[in-house]
């Protein structure tokens, strides 16, 4: 089994080598140069190909079509990211409670990644200010005060939502213009802040660039000109 993480990174030779791998379970390699090249193809074992990205419309389509079966995986459930957190915490040799696993989990943005990172920094902040325990006083003070709030948003989150409505009277706001004014890069404010944003329904995109949706005033306790929306979207 190969698996490629971020698959759509991956530059246009190497895929050119993975087609006849994916297809005839083969490599074919040139050697030489001009007129006196010759290829040489070495058969390869049978193999799955698994390749992960969060971005599919990058790939190119020869190597996108190329795979048999194409599955979107879901958001973890508060549930399942308990179970992992409690695992971890069994690997590390944390000590946690079943409550204070879930109010790591629900903070993790739906994704175990993030997960292991805040059970990491709780044990941390329990070992240090609390018992060493980590229970649900211990993972709600730990996670306070590392920024991340109770829907799993941190710092630069509320900050994007906070300048796009304060700064730009929550007009339309291009991508550039944000990361100009909170002084973050414009593809980590793409790749990493915005689509869970876009899943709770905080933002949206228009045409004419990004708006903060009433849910999002909402959390910042903000309330939102629904008549100003309305035409954001329309225009």
């Amino acid at each position: 089994m190969l698996f490629i993480d971020e698959i759509h990174r991956l530059n246009a030779n190497v895929e050119e080598v993975l087609y006849p791998a994916m297809e005839d379970f083969a490599l074919d390699i040139i050697i030489g140069k001009g007129p006196s090249a010759r290829s040489i193809r070495l058969d390869l074992p049978r193999f799955t190909l698994i390749g992960a990205t969060t971005r599919m419309g990058l790939l190119t389509s020869p190597l996108r079509d190329r795979f048999g079966i194409k599955e979107q995986l879901a958001m973890y459930e508060s549930e399942a990211l308990k179970e992992i957190i409690l695992r971890s915490a069994d690997i590390l040799k944390i000590d946690i409670t079943e409550d204070g696993a879930v109010e790591i989990g629900s903070r993790a943005r739906g994704t175990p990644r993030v997960a292991n990172r805040l059970l990491r920094r709780v044990r941390d902040y329990a070992e240090v200010r609390m018992s060493g325990k980590i229970d649900f006083a211990a993972a709600q003070e730990g996670l306070d005060m590392l920024g991340v709030d109770e829907l799993g948003l941190d710092e630069v989150d509320r900050k994007m939502l906070h300048t796009m409505i304060v700064k730009f009277g929550g007009r339309a706001v291009g991508l550039d213009t944000i990361a100009a004014a909170t002084g973050e890069d414009a593809t980590t404010i793409e790749d990493v802040y915005e689509p869970y944003l876009l899943r709770l329904g905080f933002i949206a995109r228009t045409p004419r660039g990004r708006i903060v949706m009433p849910a999002g005033y909402a959390h910042l306790g903000y309330q939102a000109d629904t008549q100003q929306l309305k035409l954001e979207v329309e225009e």
